[in-house]
């Protein structure tokens, strides 16, 4: 991993907390680290986990900004324009990075006083464990290197897909982003029904939460396409294919497409309004 990079993060999140683990594991050097943020027992924690420098105000800290190759924009979409305003003034050359979901690259480059190296990124909440996978988009005048930071960054928690129009954002939101979400529902669901066959919780809870984790496993493992691996599962008159029809009546990947363009509409309005 190239090391030859500080990051400063401001927001000291459980994103933020899941890019430095990530990092870490990677053999990132934890000096050329800083997290600035106002909750200073977040700060003592931090520094105890990582040993990475801690700082509870970014807007005092001039030096901050200065020694930092990239700073990880990890605060709330709701606090981002006043954290970009009092930023502007203290960036020259650095790569700005927002985490912030909604947040649209043209806004944030405004907020930071017409500043042209902005890369949005979408991540997931299974970068936790290292294994999300994160949607990133640069504005034109991010270069090179600065693409390869930002990919070695959030490449340090999962896979990275770099996006060529900024309006897949919203439906990377409503898939990735919010995504984990629809698995566990599904997982809870499968768990309900389990319960109501006879089984114990404990059991339950084994049966579904392994069933997922081997499906996917041999998803991204496997040759074939999903609809090919989906159909191998379901032999004709078996119990497979009717539990398959059942889900078919219920019209239940209707109601997922549904889901998920909900979540895109709710990442546009989420941009529109605090574009304002």
């Amino acid at each position: 991993m190239n090391n030859k990079m500080n990051i400063s993060f401001i927001g000291g999140g459980n994103m933020a907390r899941a890019i430095i683990g990530g990092l870490k594991n990677n053999d990132f050097d934890m000096s050329a680290i800083t997290v600035i943020d106002p909750d200073v027992k977040k700060c003592e924690q931090l520094t105890a986990e990582f040993n990475v420098q801690v700082s509870d105000s970014y807007v005092e800290n001039d030096n901050i900004s200065k020694r930092s190759h990239v700073i990880v924009l990890a605060v709330k979409p709701q606090q981002m324009r006043e954290v970009c305003e009092q930023l502007s003034k203290k960036i020259s050359s650095q790569l700005i990075i927002s985490i912030a979901a909604g947040i649209r690259t043209t806004d944030i480059s405004r907020w930071l006083g017409n500043y042209p190296s902005v890369v949005r990124v979408m991540p997931n909440t299974p970068a936790q464990i290292q294994a999300g996978v994160s949607a990133l988009f640069a504005m034109p005048n991010v270069n090179q290197l600065q693409q390869d930071r930002a990919s070695t960054i959030l490449g340090a928690v999962g896979t990275t897909l770099w996006l060529d129009d900024e309006a897949k954002m919203d439906a990377v939101t409503a898939i990735s982003g919010s995504g984990p979400a629809y698995v566990f529902y599904l997982i809870e669901a499968l768990q309900d029904a389990a319960i109501n066959l006879g089984m114990t919780a404990e059991e339950s809870s084994m049966l579904a939460v392994q069933t997922f984790a081997g499906a996917s496993l041999l998803a991204s493992q496997s040759s074939d396409d999903i609809k090919t691996l989906r159909a191998q599962v379901t032999s004709k008159g078996g119990t497979t294919e009717q539990g398959i029809l059942a889900l078919e009546t219920a019209n239940i990947k209707k109601i997922i497409l549904a889901a998920a363009q909900a979540a895109a509409d709710k990442s546009k309005s989420l941009g529109d309004d605090l574009a304002q």
